[in-house]
């Protein structure tokens, strides 16, 4: 049975309702990679430490700005500056200080985000995780799959109202249903998520995957139609 929709006329025998449902289903190469870069120091010395932090910092800013419309969103996260204590001993015995800072960096041009993460491989106590891969908001990819989502409903209504001997009458109602947020196409045999650490020389680092990943979106319907009185 067909429920009502407040504001919208009852479904009668001569004024026929049918429900339908409409997806789509796109893939498409991304637009955007995110990465995000974790820089760290440590000292015994807290100003001294601060200003390794500081020193590290600017330069990776420096570097990051001299590649200018290739990075589309630079944002600076959390900053901190805290105390190890030393396990054993009186008091509140300070062993040595850590600082970190997180960078959050968006990129247009992958060649760029290669190039940046050859160089960024040379700095000390730096992390760089990612990178994650979308499409940009506007792309026209969320309108493609929209349309597409629509066109199947109004196809799905039409070939219900065939089989009915009708045809349809009036649109009376479409809801988006599905958000087209796109994901990751599924990774094939042996993708590992992206990840690459410099550090001391005890730290191995992990392999960087730099092959952007296809997106998938999904976009639905829900539409409303009125049909022309079926002879049955």
């Amino acid at each position: 049975m067909t429920t009502p929709t407040p504001g919208h006329p009852h479904p009668t025998p001569d004024a026929p309702h049918i429900a339908v449902r409409g997806e789509a289903h796109l893939e498409a190469d991304p637009e955007i990679a995110r990465v995000g870069i974790t820089l760290t120091a440590r000292g015994k010395d807290r100003r001294a430490t601060f200003d390794d932090l500081t020193r590290r910092n600017a330069t990776t800013l420096d570097l990051l700005k001299s590649y200018g419309d290739a990075v589309e969103h630079l944002e600076t996260g959390h900053f901190s500056l805290a105390p190890e204590l030393a396990p054993r001993g009186r008091g509140e015995r300070v062993r040595t200080y850590h600082g970190s800072v997180h960078l959050t960096v968006e990129f247009g041009d992958f060649t760029a985000l290669g190039e940046l993460a050859t160089k960024l491989a040379d700095h000390d106590l730096t992390r760089l995780d990612g990178p994650s891969w979308s499409l940009r908001p506007d792309s026209p990819v969320h309108a493609r799959a929209r349309r597409q989502a629509v066109k199947e409903a109004v196809q799905r209504a039409r070939e219900y109202a065939e089989a009915l001997g009708t045809t349809l009458a009036a649109l009376l109602e479409i809801a988006d249903i599905g958000a087209d947020i796109p994901q990751p196409y599924p990774a094939g045999p042996g993708r590992a998520r992206s990840m690459a650490f410099a550090g001391p020389a005890d730290d191995t680092p992990a392999p960087l995957d730099l092959e952007p990943q296809r997106q998938e979106i999904h976009a639905a319907v829900n539409a409303r139609f009125t049909l022309v009185p079926p002879r049955l």
